[in-house]
Protein backbone atom coordinates (compact mmCIF):
# COMPACT_ATOMS: atom_id res chain seq x y z
CA UNK A 1 0.00 0.00 0.00
CA UNK A 2 2.89 2.36 0.77
CA UNK A 3 5.45 0.76 -1.54
CA UNK A 4 5.43 3.72 -3.94
CA UNK A 5 6.31 6.18 -1.18
CA UNK A 6 8.98 3.83 0.16
CA UNK A 7 10.59 3.47 -3.27
CA UNK A 8 10.55 7.23 -3.82
CA UNK A 9 12.22 7.71 -0.43
CA UNK A 10 14.92 5.14 -1.18
CA UNK A 11 15.63 6.60 -4.62
CA UNK A 12 15.82 10.22 -3.45
CA UNK A 13 18.23 9.35 -0.62
CA UNK A 14 20.31 6.73 -2.39
CA UNK A 15 19.46 3.96 0.06
CA UNK A 16 19.00 0.31 -0.89
CA UNK A 17 16.39 -0.79 1.64
CA UNK A 18 14.53 0.07 4.82
CA UNK A 19 14.73 -1.87 8.07
CA UNK A 20 12.39 -0.22 10.56
CA UNK A 21 13.72 -0.20 14.13
CA UNK A 22 12.65 3.17 15.59
CA UNK A 23 9.86 5.73 15.30
CA UNK A 24 10.83 9.28 16.22
CA UNK A 25 7.91 11.35 17.52
CA UNK A 26 7.57 15.08 17.86
CA UNK A 27 5.53 16.04 20.95
CA UNK A 28 3.41 19.20 20.62
CA UNK A 29 0.67 18.63 18.07
CA UNK A 30 1.56 14.93 17.80
CA UNK A 31 1.32 13.41 21.29
CA UNK A 32 -0.49 16.31 22.96
CA UNK A 33 -3.03 18.73 21.49
CA UNK A 34 -0.92 21.56 22.86
CA UNK A 35 -0.34 23.79 19.85
CA UNK A 36 -3.43 25.97 20.44
CA UNK A 37 -2.00 26.83 23.86
CA UNK A 38 1.45 27.57 22.44
CA UNK A 39 -0.03 29.72 19.65
CA UNK A 40 -2.12 31.66 22.16
CA UNK A 41 0.86 32.17 24.48
CA UNK A 42 3.20 33.41 21.74
CA UNK A 43 0.62 35.78 20.24
CA UNK A 44 -0.41 37.26 23.60
CA UNK A 45 2.92 37.42 25.42
CA UNK A 46 4.89 39.12 22.65
CA UNK A 47 2.78 42.27 22.60
CA UNK A 48 4.25 43.54 25.89
CA UNK A 49 7.66 43.72 24.18
CA UNK A 50 6.44 45.42 21.01
CA UNK A 51 6.70 42.13 19.11
CA UNK A 52 3.91 40.53 17.12
CA UNK A 53 3.23 36.91 16.27
CA UNK A 54 -0.14 35.73 15.02
CA UNK A 55 -1.40 32.27 16.05
CA UNK A 56 -0.95 31.18 12.41
CA UNK A 57 2.71 32.25 12.48
CA UNK A 58 3.19 30.23 15.66
CA UNK A 59 2.16 27.09 13.77
CA UNK A 60 4.56 27.92 10.94
CA UNK A 61 7.47 28.41 13.36
CA UNK A 62 6.63 25.41 15.53
CA UNK A 63 9.68 23.25 16.16
CA UNK A 64 12.20 26.04 16.53
CA UNK A 65 13.83 26.51 19.91
CA UNK A 66 12.29 29.26 22.00
CA UNK A 67 15.40 31.41 21.54
CA UNK A 68 15.31 30.86 17.79
CA UNK A 69 11.69 31.99 17.61
CA UNK A 70 12.35 35.05 19.75
CA UNK A 71 15.32 36.11 17.63
CA UNK A 72 13.24 35.86 14.47
CA UNK A 73 10.86 38.37 16.02
CA UNK A 74 13.51 40.71 17.43
CA UNK A 75 15.33 40.73 14.10
CA UNK A 76 12.06 41.67 12.40
CA UNK A 77 10.96 44.36 14.86
CA UNK A 78 14.20 45.48 16.56
CA UNK A 79 16.70 44.78 13.80
CA UNK A 80 18.90 42.64 16.06
CA UNK A 81 19.11 39.45 18.09
CA UNK A 82 17.91 39.58 21.69
CA UNK A 83 20.45 39.66 24.49
CA UNK A 84 20.64 36.70 26.89
CA UNK A 85 18.71 38.73 29.47
CA UNK A 86 16.05 39.64 26.94
CA UNK A 87 15.75 36.03 25.77
CA UNK A 88 15.16 34.90 29.34
CA UNK A 89 12.62 37.64 30.03
CA UNK A 90 10.67 37.18 26.81
CA UNK A 91 10.58 33.39 27.04
CA UNK A 92 9.50 33.58 30.68
CA UNK A 93 6.61 35.84 29.67
CA UNK A 94 5.55 33.31 27.04
CA UNK A 95 5.84 30.47 29.58
CA UNK A 96 3.76 32.41 32.12
CA UNK A 97 0.88 32.81 29.66
CA UNK A 98 1.20 29.17 28.55
CA UNK A 99 1.13 27.91 32.14
CA UNK A 100 -2.12 29.77 32.82
CA UNK A 101 -3.86 27.70 30.17
CA UNK A 102 -5.47 24.36 30.95
CA UNK A 103 -3.14 21.41 30.43
CA UNK A 104 -3.38 20.13 26.89
CA UNK A 105 -5.05 16.74 26.45
CA UNK A 106 -3.50 13.75 24.76
CA UNK A 107 -3.88 13.77 21.01
CA UNK A 108 -6.60 11.22 20.13
CA UNK A 109 -4.97 8.05 18.85
CA UNK A 110 -1.50 8.94 20.17
CA UNK A 111 -1.48 6.45 23.04
CA UNK A 112 -2.67 3.56 20.85
CA UNK A 113 -0.04 4.48 18.26
CA UNK A 114 2.78 4.52 20.81
CA UNK A 115 1.86 1.15 22.26
CA UNK A 116 1.44 -0.34 18.78
CA UNK A 117 4.95 0.83 17.88
CA UNK A 118 6.39 -0.71 21.02
CA UNK A 119 4.47 -3.97 20.54
CA UNK A 120 5.92 -4.20 17.02
CA UNK A 121 9.41 -4.22 18.52
CA UNK A 122 10.30 -0.68 17.42
CA UNK A 123 11.86 1.92 19.71
CA UNK A 124 9.73 5.04 20.38
CA UNK A 125 12.01 8.09 20.51
CA UNK A 126 10.92 11.60 21.50
CA UNK A 127 12.35 14.53 19.52
CA UNK A 128 11.00 17.85 20.76
CA UNK A 129 12.08 21.47 20.80
CA UNK A 130 10.61 21.75 24.28
CA UNK A 131 12.78 22.37 27.31
CA UNK A 132 10.22 21.58 30.00
CA UNK A 133 12.02 20.24 33.04
CA UNK A 134 9.02 18.06 33.97
CA UNK A 135 8.83 16.48 30.53
CA UNK A 136 9.65 12.88 31.49
CA UNK A 137 7.16 12.96 34.38
CA UNK A 138 4.40 14.22 32.11
CA UNK A 139 5.16 11.61 29.45
CA UNK A 140 5.25 8.81 32.03
CA UNK A 141 1.94 10.00 33.45
CA UNK A 142 0.18 9.89 30.09
CA UNK A 143 2.16 7.17 28.30
CA UNK A 144 3.62 4.92 31.01
CA UNK A 145 6.43 2.62 29.96
CA UNK A 146 6.93 4.20 26.54
CA UNK A 147 9.73 6.77 26.82
CA UNK A 148 12.99 6.64 28.75
CA UNK A 149 15.25 9.64 29.33
CA UNK A 150 18.01 8.16 27.17
CA UNK A 151 15.60 8.01 24.21
CA UNK A 152 14.56 11.67 24.39
CA UNK A 153 15.94 14.68 22.53
CA UNK A 154 14.95 18.09 23.96
CA UNK A 155 16.16 21.65 23.48
CA UNK A 156 18.87 20.93 26.06
CA UNK A 157 20.47 18.31 23.80
CA UNK A 158 21.05 20.32 20.63
CA UNK A 159 22.64 23.54 19.48
CA UNK A 160 20.33 23.98 16.50
CA UNK A 161 16.59 23.45 16.53
CA UNK A 162 14.32 22.36 13.68
CA UNK A 163 14.43 22.81 10.66
CA UNK A 164 18.09 21.91 11.18
CA UNK A 165 18.43 18.10 11.07
CA UNK A 166 20.44 18.02 14.32
CA UNK A 167 17.50 17.04 16.60
CA UNK A 168 16.58 14.03 14.44
CA UNK A 169 20.20 13.06 13.87
CA UNK A 170 20.57 13.09 17.66
CA UNK A 171 17.44 10.93 17.91
CA UNK A 172 18.96 8.39 15.53
CA UNK A 173 22.17 8.40 17.57
CA UNK A 174 20.33 7.84 20.84
CA UNK A 175 18.37 4.98 19.29
CA UNK A 176 21.50 3.49 17.72
CA UNK A 177 19.93 3.31 14.25
CA UNK A 178 20.62 4.57 10.72
CA UNK A 179 18.29 6.95 8.81
CA UNK A 180 16.74 4.11 6.76
CA UNK A 181 15.92 2.29 10.02
CA UNK A 182 13.65 5.05 11.33
CA UNK A 183 10.43 6.93 10.66
CA UNK A 184 9.65 10.48 11.80
CA UNK A 185 6.15 11.54 12.88
CA UNK A 186 5.70 15.33 12.70
CA UNK A 187 2.90 17.89 12.51
CA UNK A 188 4.88 21.04 11.71
CA UNK A 189 6.52 22.16 8.45
CA UNK A 190 9.86 22.94 10.15
CA UNK A 191 9.82 19.53 11.82
CA UNK A 192 9.09 17.85 8.50
CA UNK A 193 12.01 19.73 6.96
CA UNK A 194 14.26 18.54 9.79
CA UNK A 195 13.24 14.91 9.37
CA UNK A 196 13.73 15.03 5.62
CA UNK A 197 17.10 16.77 6.01
CA UNK A 198 18.15 13.93 8.33
CA UNK A 199 17.23 11.52 5.47
CA UNK A 200 14.53 9.79 7.54
CA UNK A 201 11.17 8.76 6.04
CA UNK A 202 8.91 11.50 7.39
CA UNK A 203 5.18 11.22 8.02
CA UNK A 204 3.23 14.45 8.48
CA UNK A 205 0.15 14.33 10.70
CA UNK A 206 -1.80 17.52 10.02
CA UNK A 207 -3.46 18.18 13.37
CA UNK A 208 -3.45 21.98 13.03
CA UNK A 209 -4.91 24.70 10.79
CA UNK A 210 -2.24 24.71 8.08
CA UNK A 211 -3.14 23.51 4.57
CA UNK A 212 -1.90 20.01 3.71
CA UNK A 213 0.20 21.48 0.91
CA UNK A 214 2.41 23.36 3.40
CA UNK A 215 3.49 20.04 4.92
CA UNK A 216 3.83 18.34 1.55
CA UNK A 217 5.92 21.24 0.25
CA UNK A 218 8.16 20.80 3.32
CA UNK A 219 8.92 17.32 1.98
CA UNK A 220 6.58 14.96 3.85
CA UNK A 221 6.73 11.45 2.40
CA UNK A 222 3.23 10.62 3.66
CA UNK A 223 0.43 12.69 5.18
CA UNK A 224 -2.43 11.77 7.50
CA UNK A 225 -4.99 14.03 9.14
CA UNK A 226 -4.93 12.62 12.66
CA UNK A 227 -2.93 10.36 14.92
CA UNK A 228 -5.86 7.97 14.81
CA UNK A 229 -5.62 7.76 11.03
CA UNK A 230 -1.89 7.06 11.37
CA UNK A 231 -2.65 4.35 13.94
CA UNK A 232 -5.22 2.79 11.61
CA UNK A 233 -2.52 2.49 8.93
CA UNK A 234 0.35 1.47 11.24
CA UNK A 235 0.28 -2.26 10.58
CA UNK A 236 0.52 -1.69 6.83
CA UNK A 237 3.30 0.88 7.29
CA UNK A 238 5.20 -1.54 9.53
CA UNK A 239 4.85 -4.37 7.00
CA UNK A 240 6.12 -2.11 4.23
CA UNK A 241 9.15 -0.75 6.07
CA UNK A 242 10.24 -3.70 8.25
Amino acid sequence: MFEKEREQYLTSNGFETTRLKAVLFDMDGVLFDSMPNHAYAWSHAMTQFGLKMSPEEAYMHEGRTGNGTINLLTQKYWGRDATEEELDEIYQAKADVFNMREEAPEMPGAKDMLYAVKEAGCQPVLVTGSGQLSLIDRLNKHFPGIFTKDKMVTSFDVKYGKPNPEPYLMGLKKAGVEPWEGIVVENAPLGVEAGVAAKIFTIAVNTGPLPDQVLLDAGANLLFHSMQELRDNWEEIHRTFI
